[in-house]
């Protein structure tokens, strides 16, 4: 199992770091030992002092697929999720100076937090998804999946260029505008329309 994540794919994120809008979609990777579920605590890493959060829809791979057109991408997951992309924004910035790969201040363990998944039958439409992310009860980043730049299934079609797509790949889609620090003491709480998806604490 593998974590595709993409950046600068909402315009207004792009607009408050700084940066030009991407011609095609910018990708990473995270490893497994990324990924935190069920609910369960965070715990500040020493080597930031400016941990960001990025709430992201979550695409769950349902089928072997390589090479995949974006007319057929939709076959390949029946299920979207939300989780964060944990972002050491101090790192990356001096990593991104240096000219240096900058995965250490996005693929760190625990920087994949998972929440629930959802079936497509309950969401109609997956270029209409709204979400939002709830910083000790006040709404920090929100969004609809319209905002894409790149919607799901051309992501799907393009990472599927490079990598071989499995059962039970996930693919983060991009965070909107919002990000920002976390603390020891905060709780994050991330939505999809009105239903809770996740729920866990900064410790």
């Amino acid at each position: 199992m593998k974590i595709i994540a993409v950046g600068q794919n909402y315009r207004e994120h792009s607009k408050e770091m700084g940066w030009e809008d991407p011609r095609e979609p910018l990708i990473f990777m995270k490893p497994d030992s990324a990924i935190l579920k069920n609910n369960k605590p965070f715990y500040l890493p020493d080597f930031t002092s400016e941990l960001h959060h990025e709430v992201e829809l979550v695409v769950k791979i349902n089928r072997l697929g390589k090479n995949i057109a974006t007319r057929f991408a939709h076959r390949y997951y029946s299920e979207i999720g939300l989780g964060i992309d944990f972002t050491a924004r101090d790192l990356q910035r001096r990593l991104k100076a240096e000219g240096k790969p900058w995965e250490l201040s996005k693929a760190f363990d625990g920087s994949a937090v998972i929440g629930e998944f959802m079936p497509l039958s309950e969401l109609n439409d997956v270029n209409n998804i709204p979400f939002r992310l709830e910083l000790d009860k006040q709404i920090v980043q929100e969004a609809n999946s319209s905002e894409m730049i790149f919607s799901i299934d051309e992501l799907i079609a393009y990472v599927s260029c490079f990598f071989t797509l499995k059962i039970g790949d996930l693919l983060f889609t991009g965070t909107p505008a919002g990000v920002g620090k976390v603390s020891i003491g905060n709780r994050l709480e991330g939505y999809i329309r009105d239903r809770k998806m996740f729920d866990f604490k900064i410790k």
